[in-house]
């Protein structure tokens, strides 16, 4: 699905006259400090359809000329473009305040095309602009709402407040590395949640004690935020509960890589007390699964040791990644939460990405 960034103009693109508030001459005409360069930055991630959605008030009337605007208008499309900047739909309200007009932002009458249409994405699209009525539009719309004004300012519902376009790009391109996935079957329901940046929201549940303990040192060790509630036939055994819990979990980290752009692709090694667990990850979508841990015991705690090999062959399978793990001691115990705490410091170092790049780690140009 697609997804939109409804920019206001004046305040937003254009400085805005203290005085008349109209960008009605050339002479007026300046841009907002590092716009270009983030729209730019924005543009060519291909991640949202532009949108720009102003209101001028009593535009095409003797107060506001149509041919008062249209210069501006004009010389700001042209900058705009020749940085590789275009708007897919510019929607403009002439309307005055007092007429109430359903068009005017925060009404949303301007947007009937992509209100209740499949292609597009409200909910993951956003409203940029300086005034409290682009807040209350992307409330209007389902969307989330960054303000650009002085942090600090008060304003309720915003994801991001800034008064720094840098800081916009940098938020934009970091906010897309989560997913959620619910999974019903006749044995097992699961609904599951991942921030492969962390926003601190872990609760992990499957009836499973010892397996819950094992998950929760995925979130510790990777600083993702994790939540996983699992309901399972544990009535007829625990096989059909670890193994859709690996299905969600590794559907989650591949949805939440995106395009990759950017991350690190691989890692890591660490000792667990007597035990030395090495996992060696590849994010470079091809799943090749290779265990090496001898458990001594059948169960260790209430969990079988045996489902533990098919758990990370079914997670790396569903991640899409290649998978080493092995791993050798005495306990049971520290040995298979060694390879839990190396899977996930594996997980935060492949995970970890650049930003501002948008280069993916291989030669071939696509994982």
């Amino acid at each position: 699905m697609k997804k939109l960034l409804i920019i206001d103009r004046d305040g937003t693109i254009l400085k805005e006259p203290p005085v008349d508030f109209q960008i009605d001459s050339l002479d007026k005409f300046e841009f907002v400090p590092g716009v270009i360069t983030a729209l730019s930055s924005i543009a060519s991630r291909g991640d949202y359809e532009l949108v720009m959605a102003s209101n001028q008030d009593g535009l095409g009337t003797s107060s506001f000329p149509t041919e008062d605007f249209l210069p501006p208008q004009n010389l700001m499309l042209k900058t705009l473009e020749g940085e590789g900047i275009v708007f897919s739909d510019i929607l403009i309200d002439p309307s005055m305040p007092e007429e109430n007009s359903p068009g005017r932002k925060p009404g949303i009458g301007m947007f009937d095309k992509y209100i209740n249409n499949p292609e597009y994405d409200l909910s993951e699209s956003f409203v940029i602009g300086d005034r409290l009525t682009d807040v209350a539009l992307a409330h209007n719309l389902g969307a989330k709402a960054i303000l650009l004004q002085a942090e600090g300012t008060e304003a309720d519902g915003c994801v991001l407040i800034t008064d720094s376009w840098a800081k916009i790009n940098e938020f934009l391109r970091a906010s897309a590395r989560t997913a959620v996935i619910d999974r019903v079957t006749r044995e097992t329901s699961i609904h599951g949640e991942i921030d492969l940046d962390g926003n601190g929201n872990t609760s992990i549940s499957t009836g499973l004690h010892f397996f819950d303990h094992m998950l929760e040192q995925i979130p510790h060790h990777s600083g993702c935020s994790l939540i996983i509630d699992a309901k399972g036939d544990l009535e007829v055994d625990e096989h059909h509960t670890m193994e859709d819990v690996a299905i969600v979990l590794g559907q989650l980290i591949f949805s939440a890589l995106g395009n990759k752009a950017g991350i690190e692709r691989y890692g890591f090694a660490l000792p667990m007390d007597e035990c030395r667990a090495m996992v060696l990850l590849d994010f470079g979508g091809r799943s090749e699964f290779v265990w090496n841990v001898d458990f001594t015991r059948e169960y260790v705690g209430d969990t079988p040791t045996e489902m533990y090999k098919h758990f990370f062959k079914t997670l790396s399978s569903e991640m899409r990644c290649n998978l080493h793990v092995s791993a050798s001691g005495e306990n049971n115990h520290h040995l298979i939460e060694g390879v839990f705490k190396a899977f996930a410091r594996a997980l935060k170092m492949a995970v970890k990405r650049n930003v501002f790049s948008n280069i993916l780690p291989s030669s071939k140009g696509i994982i």
